[in-house]
């Protein structure tokens, strides 16, 4: 199991200890050679998913490599990594040195991306696939070289040198930056599916579980419950045109008092909607589109 650092050391330690023990340092890609790097990528994960790409100097090897490490509050460690690109995936295990656990993919212009630290991979040490933009590949993990949990990600040009300054989803992240991205990886098109990359729970809180919830054209809406401090709270989740703001409601009505509501044009849910409810009667629900479920008084204990 990964050992787990407080959040407050993570950047610092990634930051001061997470070289990896490669034999050669390739050089940064030259002026001649900058054409082949013609594929376009996307963020390493989950459509709307937002996490620090550090590109940080010096000793960190090989230089130009990002460090993708949390973000706000959102731990990376166990996220799903993704293609960024399409590609041939190839899967390897160096065990507890250099890369760990890692995956190369070879694109269309034969420029090359790697995937190391990971904790799982979708294949065994050895294998191969044929992936679109977005296809999953493995979770985040610290295996290997690290010291903790990150994505170590890197592009490099059909001869392997290193982009020392590579872009993802339009953002690019030069030699000793560190910028926030937020993906738009499986948002829609090609790859896997698009899957929403929130939850319920994320949305409402700590302490908060899903009691019920209703199927809509479109998406979903839930009622959640904090036995802590006994409030309810309601979440309408899209499952089509993420990332695409469109219609979405909320709404949740203690018996006896006035319907807290929210709705607007989102693009992954409309709410959270609390509210406290402790021994009452609820009626809830919510809409996506046209798309709408109002439950009857219920949940009253």
């Amino acid at each position: 199991m990964p050992t787990t650092w407080p959040k407050l050391l993570k950047s610092a330690t990634v930051t001061a200890l997470c070289a990896l023990a490669v034999a050669t340092i390739p050089q940064a890609a030259s002026a001649q050679d900058a054409s082949v790097l013609a594929v376009s990528h996307k963020s390493p994960f989950s459509c709307g998913k937002t996490f620090s790409a550090n590109n940080w100097t010096p000793n960190h090897n090989p230089g130009g490599s990002i460090d993708w490490q949390d973000h706000n509050g959102d731990d990376v460690n166990g996220e799903t990594v993704r293609a960024t690109a399409a590609g041939t995936a190839y899967f390897k295990d160096a065990g507890g040195v250099s890369y760990g656990k890692w995956v190369e993919i070879r694109h269309s212009d034969g420029s090359r991306t790697r995937y190391a630290h990971l904790s799982s991979m979708v294949r065994g040490a050895g294998g191969s696939m044929s992936v679109g933009q977005g296809t999953i590949i493995g979770t985040v993990g610290s295996t290997g070289g690290s010291k903790a949990p990150h994505l170590h990600y890197e592009q490099r040009t059909s001869g392997g040198a290193m982009d020392t300054s590579p872009t993802v989803d339009g953002v690019t992240v030069y030699l000793g930056q560190k910028r926030p991205v937020s993906s738009s990886n499986g948002c829609g098109g090609g790859g896997n599916p698009p899957t929403n990359p929130y939850t319920p729970e994320k949305a409402c809180g700590s302490g908060y579980a899903v009691i019920d919830s209703a199927a809509l054209a479109g998406g979903r809406t839930y009622l959640l419950y904090n036995a802590g401090n006994g409030n309810n709270c309601v979440v309408t989740m899209k499952s089509t045109n993420l990332g695409t703001p469109s219609a979405v409601s909320a709404f949740l009505e203690p018996q006896g008092e006035s319907r807290a509501a929210d709705s607007g044009n989102y693009g992954y849910y409309a709410g959270p909607v609390r509210s406290d409810a402790a021994k009452q009667c609820v009626r809830w629900g919510g809409s996506v589109g046209s798309s709408g479920y109002t439950s009857p008084f219920e949940h009253c204990g």
